[in-house]
Protein backbone atom coordinates (compact mmCIF):
# COMPACT_ATOMS: atom_id res chain seq x y z
CA UNK A 1 0.00 0.00 0.00
CA UNK A 2 1.51 3.31 -1.07
CA UNK A 3 2.00 6.27 1.21
CA UNK A 4 0.66 9.67 0.20
CA UNK A 5 3.06 11.72 2.31
CA UNK A 6 6.81 11.88 2.87
CA UNK A 7 8.47 12.83 6.15
CA UNK A 8 11.81 14.54 6.80
CA UNK A 9 13.39 14.99 10.23
CA UNK A 10 16.00 17.74 10.55
CA UNK A 11 18.04 18.36 13.70
CA UNK A 12 19.35 21.75 14.75
CA UNK A 13 16.68 24.12 13.44
CA UNK A 14 17.41 27.24 15.46
CA UNK A 15 16.44 30.61 14.01
CA UNK A 16 18.74 31.87 11.28
CA UNK A 17 20.47 28.55 10.64
CA UNK A 18 20.73 25.91 7.96
CA UNK A 19 18.19 23.66 9.71
CA UNK A 20 15.47 26.30 9.54
CA UNK A 21 16.14 26.78 5.82
CA UNK A 22 16.01 23.00 5.26
CA UNK A 23 12.63 22.45 6.93
CA UNK A 24 11.17 25.41 5.03
CA UNK A 25 12.47 23.93 1.77
CA UNK A 26 11.09 20.46 2.53
CA UNK A 27 7.72 22.04 3.33
CA UNK A 28 7.80 24.02 0.08
CA UNK A 29 8.26 20.74 -1.78
CA UNK A 30 5.29 19.10 -0.10
CA UNK A 31 7.24 17.03 2.43
CA UNK A 32 6.07 16.99 6.05
CA UNK A 33 9.11 18.47 7.78
CA UNK A 34 9.81 17.77 11.45
CA UNK A 35 12.29 20.12 13.11
CA UNK A 36 14.18 19.91 16.37
CA UNK A 37 15.51 22.67 18.58
CA UNK A 38 17.36 22.56 21.88
CA UNK A 39 15.02 22.22 24.89
CA UNK A 40 15.55 25.85 25.97
CA UNK A 41 15.85 27.29 22.45
CA UNK A 42 13.33 29.64 20.86
CA UNK A 43 10.91 27.88 18.51
CA UNK A 44 8.55 30.74 17.58
CA UNK A 45 10.01 30.89 14.05
CA UNK A 46 8.98 27.27 13.46
CA UNK A 47 5.53 27.64 14.98
CA UNK A 48 4.90 30.74 12.85
CA UNK A 49 5.84 28.79 9.71
CA UNK A 50 3.56 25.89 10.64
CA UNK A 51 6.47 23.48 11.09
CA UNK A 52 6.12 20.47 13.38
CA UNK A 53 8.89 20.66 15.96
CA UNK A 54 10.13 18.88 19.06
CA UNK A 55 12.84 19.61 21.63
CA UNK A 56 16.04 17.59 21.29
CA UNK A 57 19.53 17.48 22.72
CA UNK A 58 21.44 15.09 20.42
CA UNK A 59 23.99 14.49 23.19
CA UNK A 60 21.35 12.97 25.45
CA UNK A 61 20.25 9.48 24.49
CA UNK A 62 17.06 9.75 26.55
CA UNK A 63 16.18 12.90 24.58
CA UNK A 64 16.72 11.01 21.30
CA UNK A 65 14.57 8.09 22.47
CA UNK A 66 11.77 10.44 23.52
CA UNK A 67 11.98 12.22 20.16
CA UNK A 68 11.57 8.90 18.37
CA UNK A 69 8.35 8.23 20.26
CA UNK A 70 7.02 11.63 19.18
CA UNK A 71 8.11 11.17 15.58
CA UNK A 72 6.61 7.68 15.33
CA UNK A 73 3.24 9.12 16.33
CA UNK A 74 3.47 11.62 13.45
CA UNK A 75 4.95 9.40 10.74
CA UNK A 76 3.39 6.03 11.55
CA UNK A 77 6.87 4.49 11.62
CA UNK A 78 8.23 5.78 8.30
CA UNK A 79 10.98 8.35 7.83
CA UNK A 80 12.00 9.31 4.32
CA UNK A 81 14.82 11.70 5.22
CA UNK A 82 16.95 12.15 8.31
CA UNK A 83 19.16 15.23 8.16
CA UNK A 84 21.84 15.33 10.83
CA UNK A 85 22.39 19.07 10.80
CA UNK A 86 22.83 19.97 14.49
CA UNK A 87 26.37 21.19 15.04
CA UNK A 88 28.55 23.65 16.90
CA UNK A 89 31.97 25.12 16.19
CA UNK A 90 35.06 25.75 18.27
CA UNK A 91 37.70 28.20 17.07
CA UNK A 92 41.18 27.96 18.53
CA UNK A 93 44.72 26.96 17.64
CA UNK A 94 45.41 23.25 18.08
CA UNK A 95 47.99 23.73 20.83
CA UNK A 96 45.76 26.10 22.84
CA UNK A 97 42.66 23.91 22.63
CA UNK A 98 40.41 23.40 25.65
CA UNK A 99 39.90 19.65 25.26
CA UNK A 100 36.80 19.60 27.47
CA UNK A 101 35.11 22.10 25.15
CA UNK A 102 36.08 19.92 22.19
CA UNK A 103 34.60 16.83 23.85
CA UNK A 104 31.25 18.63 23.98
CA UNK A 105 31.60 19.57 20.31
CA UNK A 106 32.29 15.95 19.35
CA UNK A 107 29.21 14.89 21.32
CA UNK A 108 27.12 17.17 19.11
CA UNK A 109 28.92 16.94 15.76
CA UNK A 110 29.85 13.24 15.73
CA UNK A 111 28.16 11.22 18.44
CA UNK A 112 24.86 13.08 17.92
CA UNK A 113 24.44 11.84 14.33
CA UNK A 114 25.52 8.35 15.43
CA UNK A 115 22.80 8.28 18.10
CA UNK A 116 20.19 9.54 15.64
CA UNK A 117 21.05 6.83 13.10
CA UNK A 118 21.16 4.16 15.80
CA UNK A 119 17.66 4.96 17.04
CA UNK A 120 15.98 5.91 13.75
CA UNK A 121 17.51 3.39 11.33
CA UNK A 122 14.46 1.10 11.36
CA UNK A 123 12.15 3.93 10.28
CA UNK A 124 14.53 4.77 7.42
CA UNK A 125 14.83 1.14 6.34
CA UNK A 126 11.04 0.81 6.36
CA UNK A 127 10.77 3.83 4.04
CA UNK A 128 13.87 3.04 1.95
CA UNK A 129 14.84 6.55 2.92
CA UNK A 130 17.89 8.80 2.90
CA UNK A 131 20.30 9.93 5.59
CA UNK A 132 21.95 13.31 5.09
CA UNK A 133 25.01 14.14 7.17
CA UNK A 134 26.02 17.79 7.09
CA UNK A 135 29.80 17.93 6.83
CA UNK A 136 32.18 20.75 5.97
CA UNK A 137 35.14 21.76 3.84
CA UNK A 138 36.88 21.99 7.21
CA UNK A 139 36.89 18.20 7.27
CA UNK A 140 38.84 18.23 4.00
CA UNK A 141 41.35 21.09 4.26
CA UNK A 142 43.52 22.27 7.21
CA UNK A 143 41.70 25.54 7.75
CA UNK A 144 43.51 27.58 10.42
CA UNK A 145 42.15 27.85 13.95
CA UNK A 146 39.77 24.98 13.22
CA UNK A 147 41.82 21.87 14.04
CA UNK A 148 39.22 20.51 16.47
CA UNK A 149 36.17 21.48 14.43
CA UNK A 150 37.84 20.12 11.30
CA UNK A 151 38.56 16.86 13.11
CA UNK A 152 34.91 16.51 14.13
CA UNK A 153 33.74 16.98 10.56
CA UNK A 154 36.40 14.64 9.15
CA UNK A 155 35.20 12.01 11.62
CA UNK A 156 31.61 12.55 10.48
CA UNK A 157 32.67 12.25 6.82
CA UNK A 158 34.31 8.87 7.36
CA UNK A 159 31.48 7.58 9.52
CA UNK A 160 29.03 8.68 6.83
CA UNK A 161 31.10 7.10 4.06
CA UNK A 162 31.07 3.69 5.76
CA UNK A 163 27.42 4.10 6.78
CA UNK A 164 26.54 4.51 3.10
CA UNK A 165 28.03 1.11 2.31
CA UNK A 166 26.46 -0.62 5.30
CA UNK A 167 22.98 0.77 4.59
CA UNK A 168 23.04 -0.13 0.91
CA UNK A 169 21.59 -3.66 1.38
CA UNK A 170 18.48 -2.02 2.84
CA UNK A 171 18.13 0.50 -0.02
CA UNK A 172 18.82 3.39 2.37
CA UNK A 173 20.86 6.14 0.73
CA UNK A 174 23.45 8.22 2.57
CA UNK A 175 24.61 11.66 1.45
CA UNK A 176 27.70 13.31 2.90
CA UNK A 177 27.38 17.06 2.36
CA UNK A 178 30.67 18.94 2.07
CA UNK A 179 29.47 22.42 2.98
CA UNK A 180 31.30 25.58 2.03
CA UNK A 181 30.75 28.91 3.76
CA UNK A 182 27.00 29.31 4.24
CA UNK A 183 25.27 32.41 5.59
CA UNK A 184 24.28 31.33 9.13
CA UNK A 185 24.90 32.39 12.71
CA UNK A 186 27.02 29.38 13.68
CA UNK A 187 29.97 31.65 14.55
CA UNK A 188 27.99 33.68 17.11
CA UNK A 189 29.26 31.71 20.12
CA UNK A 190 32.90 32.26 19.16
CA UNK A 191 32.90 36.04 18.64
CA UNK A 192 34.37 36.76 22.09
CA UNK A 193 36.96 34.00 22.01
CA UNK A 194 40.56 35.10 22.57
CA UNK A 195 43.95 33.46 22.43
CA UNK A 196 45.04 32.41 25.93
CA UNK A 197 47.67 34.46 27.71
CA UNK A 198 51.18 33.31 26.87
CA UNK A 199 50.18 31.52 23.67
CA UNK A 200 52.87 31.00 21.07
CA UNK A 201 50.34 32.62 18.71
CA UNK A 202 50.12 35.87 20.69
CA UNK A 203 51.71 37.78 17.75
CA UNK A 204 48.48 37.03 15.86
CA UNK A 205 46.11 38.10 18.65
CA UNK A 206 44.64 40.94 16.57
CA UNK A 207 44.31 38.74 13.50
CA UNK A 208 42.64 36.05 15.58
CA UNK A 209 40.10 38.54 16.92
CA UNK A 210 39.38 39.68 13.37
CA UNK A 211 38.95 36.04 12.34
CA UNK A 212 36.33 35.14 14.95
CA UNK A 213 34.35 38.31 14.21
CA UNK A 214 34.64 38.05 10.43
CA UNK A 215 31.75 38.21 8.00
CA UNK A 216 32.82 35.73 5.33
CA UNK A 217 31.62 35.63 1.75
CA UNK A 218 28.89 33.04 1.89
CA UNK A 219 26.24 31.17 -0.04
CA UNK A 220 22.64 31.90 0.95
CA UNK A 221 21.37 29.25 3.35
CA UNK A 222 18.19 29.03 1.27
CA UNK A 223 20.13 28.29 -1.93
CA UNK A 224 22.16 25.75 0.02
CA UNK A 225 19.00 24.16 1.43
CA UNK A 226 17.49 23.88 -2.03
CA UNK A 227 20.53 21.96 -3.25
CA UNK A 228 20.57 19.60 -0.27
CA UNK A 229 16.85 18.91 -0.25
CA UNK A 230 16.79 18.34 -4.00
CA UNK A 231 19.44 15.63 -3.70
CA UNK A 232 17.87 14.01 -0.65
CA UNK A 233 14.58 13.46 -2.50
CA UNK A 234 16.19 11.76 -5.51
CA UNK A 235 15.99 8.00 -5.91
CA UNK A 236 19.74 7.91 -6.65
CA UNK A 237 21.39 10.91 -4.94
CA UNK A 238 25.07 11.72 -5.17
CA UNK A 239 27.04 10.13 -2.31
CA UNK A 240 29.11 13.30 -1.74
CA UNK A 241 27.45 16.66 -2.31
CA UNK A 242 29.80 19.64 -2.50
CA UNK A 243 27.79 22.83 -2.10
CA UNK A 244 28.39 26.31 -0.76
CA UNK A 245 30.98 29.03 -1.24
CA UNK A 246 34.49 27.89 -2.31
CA UNK A 247 33.60 24.21 -2.67
CA UNK A 248 34.32 24.04 -6.41
CA UNK A 249 37.97 25.10 -6.14
CA UNK A 250 38.52 23.08 -2.96
CA UNK A 251 37.09 19.95 -4.56
CA UNK A 252 39.31 20.41 -7.62
CA UNK A 253 42.50 20.93 -5.64
CA UNK A 254 41.67 18.13 -3.21
CA UNK A 255 41.32 15.72 -6.13
CA UNK A 256 44.27 16.78 -8.29
CA UNK A 257 46.81 18.70 -6.19
CA UNK A 258 49.39 17.46 -3.68
CA UNK A 259 48.35 16.99 -0.04
CA UNK A 260 50.28 19.97 1.31
CA UNK A 261 49.09 22.55 -1.21
CA UNK A 262 46.89 24.08 1.51
CA UNK A 263 49.94 24.73 3.67
CA UNK A 264 51.14 27.21 1.07
CA UNK A 265 47.80 29.02 0.82
CA UNK A 266 46.96 29.16 4.51
CA UNK A 267 50.49 30.01 5.67
CA UNK A 268 50.23 33.21 3.68
CA UNK A 269 46.53 33.90 4.30
CA UNK A 270 46.91 33.63 8.07
CA UNK A 271 50.29 35.40 8.23
CA UNK A 272 52.10 32.53 9.93
CA UNK A 273 55.44 34.09 9.05
CA UNK A 274 54.68 36.65 11.77
CA UNK A 275 54.56 33.84 14.33
CA UNK A 276 57.76 32.30 12.98
CA UNK A 277 59.68 35.59 13.20
CA UNK A 278 58.48 36.22 16.75
CA UNK A 279 59.45 32.70 17.76
CA UNK A 280 62.95 33.08 16.29
CA UNK A 281 63.38 36.45 18.01
CA UNK A 282 62.37 34.98 21.36
CA UNK A 283 64.72 32.04 20.84
CA UNK A 284 67.64 34.41 20.30
CA UNK A 285 66.81 36.23 23.54
CA UNK A 286 66.92 32.94 25.40
CA UNK A 287 70.35 32.03 24.01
Amino acid sequence: MGRDKKFALVTGCGKGGIGEALVLEYTRRGVHAIATVLPNEDSDHLTAAGITWFPLDVRDEKSVIHLKEEVLAVTNGYLDCLVNNAGICYTMTAIDTDVNAVKRMFEVNVFGPMQMVHHFHDTLIRAAGTIVNIGSIGGVVPYMYGASYNASKAALHHYSNTLRLEMSPFNVKVITVISGEVGTNILKNDVNRKLPEGSYYTPLATEFKDHVTRTPKTTSRFVYASNVVSQSLRSSPVPWLWTGSATAIIRFLDMFAWRTIWDFFFYREFNLDKVKKAHLANAKKDD
